[in-house]
């Protein structure tokens, strides 16, 4: 059983990787936005809580996931790039904040987590396809 696993590990790497460390981000982005809800406006503590979950998001990314060989000027290009494409997915959760939490009025919390789910998807995307498609990351 431990030998099939390994093998399904190495498999599946990247993707295991990067919803590990999804989680962890979900939770950093939960996590802060909360906190930063108590103090104001739920659009301005969620794009609060975006700042701090995309510097950790882009650091475990390029670190364990993708496993990123850009180095110097390149570093630059590539954060700035996964930078712009998590704002495509911030606007995403943004509108998904204002029609459920400011209009409808739903749960804060709930309609956080389920906004991370469409999130999570949507970055590994353009993560695999756009920013870290070079460096040799893992297969999946």
């Amino acid at each position: 059983m431990t030998r099939k696993l390994r093998e399904l590990f190495g498999k599946h790497k990247e993707l295991i990787l990067y919803v590990f460390f999804g989680g962890c981000a979900t939770v950093v982005s939960v996590g802060t936005f909360l906190l930063f809800d108590l103090l104001m406006n739920e659009l301005v503590a969620n794009a609060l809580s975006w700042v701090v979950t995309v510097g950790f998001a882009y650091w475990t990314n390029r670190t364990w996931v993708f496993r990123s060989g850009v180095r110097g000027k390149g570093v630059w290009q590539e954060m700035l790039t996964f930078y712009t494409g998590r704002l495509v997915t911030l606007g995403l959760e943004e509108l998904i904040l204002l029609v459920f939490v400011t209009i409808l009025s739903w749960n804060g919390a709930v309609v956080k987590l389920a906004g991370q789910i469409v999130v999570l998807v949507g970055n590994y995307i353009i993560s695999k396809l756009l920013i870290f498609k070079k460096t040799g990351g893992a297969s999946c």
